[in-house]
């Protein structure tokens, strides 16, 4: 599948509020900043972080049939917060309504909020621009931030870290790939 970071831009912007479409723009400027400085495939960041968000205002009944009717996505998602639900469905969603097919996008977008065990370096990138774009403001981003000029896990690893802190914090569950992720790279 062929398609520019402003035609993906376009097919995503009228599934999103326009803050949401905002924070996607930054998200996808850091990502191409990531993937050059790791060398990662800038063009799978750029189209990765482009539609990252492209569930994330569908209906949860929308997204709740996608998760019990598609063998592929986990059913422990059900008992989750719906805020993790956009990234899986919306994987599935591209693949079935533009023919997105490559694999290592498709799960870049799947686990940008929870991420997962053994994160490739485009999930890494994905995870990490969706956390520290510039628009993101809460403790703990600026240092993720530093980390992130010169060490890719240990920037995820500090990102996965407060978000399981902030989480816990709250008294709120922790999905499981957080863990794993978080684990995985310590």
């Amino acid at each position: 599948m062929k398609m520019t970071r402003e035609e993906a831009l376009e097919y995503v912007r009228p599934s999103l509020k326009a803050h949401r479409y905002e924070h996607t723009v930054r998200v996808t400027d850091t990502a191409v900043q990531l993937a050059e400085r790791f060398k990662v495939d800038v063009k799978k960041a750029e189209l990765a972080a482009a539609f990252h968000d492209y569930a994330k205002y569908k209906p949860l009944d929308v997204m709740r049939r996608w998760i019990v009717n598609d063998r592929r996505l986990s059913k422990d998602l059900l008992h989750y917060h719906h805020e993790l639900w956009h990234g899986p469905v919306g994987a599935l969603m591209l693949e079935q309504e533009i023919g997105l097919t490559d694999p290592e996008i498709l799960s870049a977008i799947s686990c940008h909020t929870t991420g997962k065990t053994h994160m490739s370096l485009l999930d890494k990138v994905v995870f990490l621009a969706d956390y520290m774009e510039p628009g993101r403001n809460f403790p703990g981003v600026e240092e993720v931030r530093h980390l992130a000029e010169k060490n890719l896990d240990e920037a995820c690893a500090l990102a996965l870290k407060n978000t399981i802190v902030f989480l816990v914090g709250k008294e709120r569950t922790v999905y499981p790939d957080t863990f794993y992720a978080y684990n995985g790279l310590i």
